[in-house]
């Protein structure tokens, strides 16, 4: 059965962060998400998932100057050594948080600019954090991200991100497929985790309902008949809940609860 980590950075925002540690585990939540640690002190992060029994399954490496708009770096020319200053950041918290995998934002691209430039970059950037990180343990994923919600994001559909981790050539290079963006850029979901996930380039799965990225079974996805496909192909690993809830975020897990009641 498909295992849910609870996103802390969409999910529990009626707490302070903090606190949302203990809401997600007493929700019967065994894993988090988020999209960054770095505002906090790791060894209190970690005191917060052992003193829950969370486990911590992904966040993000730190994105550039978040607050001004920026959305990554991994394929914007000239940056270089402030990511790999970012990515040795990154490795920091996921030794002290146990974590296994970190997110790699690819960064936005104008019009404009040229995208062979930028390809060259983020495969450059993407070898060398990965590289970086298989001495860690630590995977290194990259998310297509759907262009109606973060315009000129460089990554948006699955088949560019197959072929950027099979060109890179790094066993621990994988794929964040986000239901969420892949529905709203190419639909076809059944499909898609029936070609990919057999692969084992699928390192973490999100889910969301679409079009309003709120609780999962809310829109247009068949979400009971999407986990089943998931659990037809033994995906092991763990379904990210990054959703913004249209109340309160406890009140919104009747479609987890009544999922695993139907398959306990």
């Amino acid at each position: 059965m498909p295992r849910f980590a609870a996103n802390l950075s969409t999910m529990y925002t009626e707490h302070d962060f903090l606190d949302r540690f203990a809401a997600a585990s007493a929700d019967g939540f065994e894993s988090v998400e988020y999209l960054f640690p770095y505002p906090y002190d790791a060894t209190e992060l970690r005191r917060r998932l052992d003193d829950h029994g969370l486990r911590q399954v992904l966040f993000n490496a730190p994105p550039g100057a978040w607050e001004s708009g920026e959305r990554g770096l991994a394929a914007l020319p000239g940056r270089e050594a402030e990511l790999r200053s970012g990515v040795e950041r990154a490795l920091e918290y996921a030794a002290e948080l146990g974590c296994p995998r970190v997110h790699m934002m690819a960064g936005l691209v104008g019009p404009a600019q040229d995208p062979a430039e930028h390809r060259d970059t983020y495969l450059a950037n993407l070898a060398r954090a990965a590289e970086r990180a298989a001495a860690a343990g630590v995977d290194i994923l990259i998310e297509p991200i759907n262009g109606r919600d973060m315009p000129g994001y460089f990554l948006s559909r699955q088949a560019e991100a197959h072929t950027v981790v099979r060109e890179v050539g790094a066993s621990n290079l994988k794929v964040q497929l986000d239901l969420y963006h892949c529905q709203i850029v190419e639909g076809d979901l059944t499909t898609t985790l029936r070609r990919d996930l057999p692969t084992g380039r699928v390192g973490h799965l999100q889910i969301a309902g679409v079009p309003d990225r709120h609780e999962p079974d809310r829109g247009e996805l068949d979400i009971r008949h999407l986990f089943g496909v998931i659990d037809e192909l033994g995906f092991d690993g763990w379904i990210g809940c990054e959703y913004i809830p249209r109340a309160g975020t406890s009140e919104g897990l009747g479609w987890r609860d009544d999922y695993r009641g139907e398959n306990a």
